[in-house]
């Protein structure tokens, strides 16, 4: 499954929604998606599931990168 992942650059920011930036994780669930990023100093907002015709959606968008983690 993939999952998009809204997050700042480091966790002693406080959030900002112009300064969110969010990345596309494959993993089985949100707690691997977390796991994963553990190693990141990110803030993490919100993880969010991409699927059927959001997902053809949002590759459609150069945005769109699939992180190798």
């Amino acid at each position: 499954m993939i999952y998009k992942v809204f997050y700042q650059d480091t966790k002693e920011e406080v959030p900002v929604r112009e300064r969110t930036k969010s990345l596309y994780v494959e993993a089985n669930s949100e707690r691997e998606v977390r796991y994963k990023l553990k190693e990141r100093n990110h803030n993490i907002e919100f993880i969010q599931t991409v699927e059927d015709e959001f997902l053809e959606f949002e590759q459609k968008s150069e945005h769109f990168e699939l992180e190798n983690v």
